[in-house]
């Protein structure tokens, strides 16, 4: 059997706890705690070490989901989470502008620790306000080649579709190896 481990990183309050648990075949392993006065204004608990969920693709394939923290005080897993993934998603929160600079950082910080393949999902595409993924790869500056999905991390068929769409880059950069070897 191959495992397949696959990051799913983003800013605080993007959606990376919904996402996993909107797929996991298991109760999401999730190390959540209340948060601070300041930030319940959003949501009232976060992140601090990962979730962790997983989902058996076929009888060969698992892949296992590990979300990072999103608030920058637990930064110091982010590496460590990072260790052996094969593909990473880079979680968006689409309503919420003023997070878009500190998602693009995430997306470097992530890329300089494996070059390994990942797209990044517009989540939140349900709501009235949401930017369009179009609008948002400008705004993050998103090379064009790079997958930039529409994404409802409750929804389990659209994080289906983000999470396929990175499986096929993964079996491209794969697929590429072995024709170099």
């Amino acid at each position: 059997m191959q495992t397949v481990k696959i990051v799913v990183t983003g800013p605080f309050s993007a959606g990376k706890t919904q996402f996993i648990q909107a797929i996991s075949e298991i109760d999401v392993v999730a190390t959540e705690r209340k948060i601070s006065r300041e930030e319940e204004r959003i949501k009232d608990q976060t992140t601090v070490a990962m979730d962790f969920g997983r989902i058996t693709i076929d009888e060969e394939l698992v892949l296992y989901l590990f979300g990072t923290p999103g608030q920058r005080r637990f930064d110091f897993m982010w590496e460590i989470l990072s260790e052996g993934m094969l593909g990473f998603v880079v979680l968006v929160d689409s309503v919420r502008p003023e997070t878009f600079r500190e998602a693009r950082t995430i997306l470097d910080t992530f890329r300089s620790y494996a070059p390994t393949p990942y797209v990044v999902a517009a989540n939140k595409q349900d709501q009235e306000d949401a930017w369009s993924p179009d609008d948002l790869r400008i705004a993050l500056r998103v090379d064009p080649q790079i997958k930039f999905l529409p994404c409802v991390a409750v929804d389990k068929e659209s994080v289906k579709n983000v999470l396929l769409e990175l499986l096929y880059s993964i079996l491209e950069v794969m697929d590429a190896l072995e024709i170099e070897a």
